[in-house]
């Protein structure tokens, strides 16, 4: 019946895990200690934004929400492995075209399963990343209380005892707390933007690769159904003998070998914009490198200039 549900017995490394090797199984396929429904995932979030210091509250209840996605989506994985199994199995019993292709339609969507497992190891590397942020926001939340203990206390003592000798020592050490949590804030402003641009630069890149072998997969998945044939026949006539098993077995193999070679610096889909502002100094650009005001005529510059001098006034007679 030439029924090939998976023709990668042994599996090649592909282009793009050579280039950049895969990340190590995600942390949210084990440990499975609450289990894995919608009353464990409740009970993570809430909880993740009531205990633990109070400025990194708000992102480490992210970091639990983006697990519980997470884990959904390698149950959604699962899942879809098994609808291809019982695709496969269920054409069987039927004509030779639809058993062979819903048998090779099978495969694509476990192929797609599993596409899905891996990007759940690369986003997995985003949520880590995320995750060292809270951390940091964690290890700061402690100057910032000492700073604010030692204000207040220096404020109950003007109150009750102003002429207290404690209030130079508190107001000395105020000093000397303000000094360690401007240290401390700073490092947390440069490595939140850091850690941001490399999480997300994980997510979109994890995103990217997922989609367009996606794209590719349903490529192949509707050459597949053009083997099939739909033409309607009459009581009693029989259908032409299918001969499509060497084609349908080529487009699988096709299939594989286009998702083994992408790479990511071969990605089809590129951005186009339109334009574009310099990191350092805010100035906005067209598409071909000149400033917006590049393509204007003289008139509407002076317009421009002229509502930016008023807009200067109305700022100058508010202050």
């Amino acid at each position: 019946m030439h029924r090939t549900y998976s023709l990668r017995n042994s599996r090649a490394p592909t282009a793009q895990q050579l280039s950049s090797p895969p990340p190590p199984p995600s942390s949210t396929k084990g440990g499975r200690f609450f289990g894995k429904g919608s009353i464990a995932h409740t009970f993570r979030r809430t909880t993740a934004g009531t205990f633990g210091p109070e400025l990194s509250r708000k992102l480490a209840q992210l970091v639990k929400m983006e697990k519980n996605w997470m884990r959904s989506m390698e149950v959604a994985s699962n899942e879809r492995k098994e609808i291809a199994k019982q695709l496969s199995l269920w054409g069987e019993e039927t004509d030779d075209d639809v058993s062979d292709i819903t048998d090779k339609l099978g495969v694509l969507i476990y192929e797609i399963a599993e596409l899905e497992d891996q990007f759940i190891d690369k986003y997995d590397q985003y949520r880590v990343t995320i995750k060292s942020v809270r951390n940091i926001e964690a290890s700061v939340q402690p100057s910032r209380d000492r700073k604010q203990k030692i204000t207040d206390q220096i404020a109950a003592l003007k109150y009750k005892e102003p002429n207290s000798p404690k209030i130079i020592v508190l107001e000395q050490e105020l000093v000397r707390a303000e000094a360690e949590s401007l240290v401390a804030e700073a490092q947390l402003s440069n490595i939140t933007r850091e850690k941001i641009k490399a999480a997300f630069n994980y997510q979109f890149d994890a995103l990217r690769e997922h989609s367009e072998k996606l794209a590719l997969i349903a490529g192949y998945g509707k050459a597949l159904l053009d083997l099939i044939d739909d033409s309607p026949v009459t009581p009693g006539e029989t259908r032409p003998a299918y001969d499509g098993y060497d084609t349908s077995k080529q487009i699988i193999i096709d299939a594989e070998n286009a998702l083994s070679s992408w790479t990511l610096e071969n990605a089809a889909v590129k951005p186009a914009l339109t334009i574009t502002r310099s990191a350092n100094t805010g100035e906005e650009y067209g598409e071909d490198g000149e400033g917006v005001w590049a393509d204007k005529t003289d008139e509407e510059i002076n317009e421009g200039l002229e509502a930016v001098d008023l807009e200067d006034k109305k700022d100058e007679v508010v202050v």
